[in-house]
């Protein structure tokens, strides 16, 4: 049962990857693809989790930590170049 649910798990996540994907090309303006950025890097870090819990391995955990860390840092990162147009300020 549990294999199931992680088989479609993993479909419904790859499609939010993929809409995610088509926002960020196809955004209307940078606010849009940011947010676009944020949500494919949240859905990579669903998807290794998911992929860990199939496997039995804590080694995905650590990488979607990882992930989640320089994903944060990288909005931040884009979010203080849009609204000053510096990062390191």
């Amino acid at each position: 049962m549990l294999e199931n649910v992680l088989e479609l798990s993993f479909v419904l996540v790859a499609l939010a990857m993929l809409l995610s994907l088509y926002r960020l090309i196809k955004g209307p303006d940078i606010p849009d693809r940011i947010l676009a950025l944020d949500t494919l890097y949240i859905n990579s870090i669903a998807l290794l989790i998911l992929f860990g819990l199939y496997q039995g391995s804590p080694l995905y955990f650590e990488a979607a930590l990882l992930i989640a860390v320089m994903g944060f840092v990288g909005t931040v990162a884009l979010s203080k170049y849009l609204l000053r147009g510096d990062i390191m300020e």
